[in-house]
């Protein structure tokens, strides 16, 4: 890697139901996730510009990926202001384990949820 590089360029979530994921995760974000089966893994795709370079990810359900809320922890795009994917967790299935709070005011906010496979998750956003 050299010093230009992105230090995270992909990302999964593991679940165990790709179906039930998919529809968390387009619920609070109010988007469409493309599935495909790959490599004996079943995959929703977050929105994302093909090959532009920008960190990417996807939900897998597959053997190998067990949802866990104590493991690596990812910060989902929340912008503009993430309390607009924060209000919705709790209908779509999940939990928000820690509200919108401020980092500062050059970084801006963070919130953690729990998602409907157990994976604990972060937001950001720069208001």
């Amino acid at each position: 890697m050299t010093s230009k590089e992105n230090a995270l360029n992909w990302f999964e979530i593991s679940v165990s139901d790709i179906k039930r994921a998919k529809k968390f995760y387009g619920t609070i974000f109010g988007t469409d996730m493309q599935e495909q089966e790959m490599m004996g893994m079943k995959m929703a795709f977050f929105p994302a510009e093909d090959m532009n370079g920008k960190v990417s990810g996807a939900l897998v359900e597959s053997t190998q990926h067990k949802p866990s809320a104590d493991g690596a922890k990812i910060y989902l795009n929340g912008n503009p202001d993430l309390d607009n994917a924060l209000s919705k967790v709790v209908a779509a299935g999940g939990k928000v384990v820690m509200p919108k709070t401020k980092i500062s005011d050059e970084i801006g906010h963070m919130a953690f949820f729990i998602d409907t496979e157990g994976n604990n998750i972060g937001l950001h956003s720069n208001n």
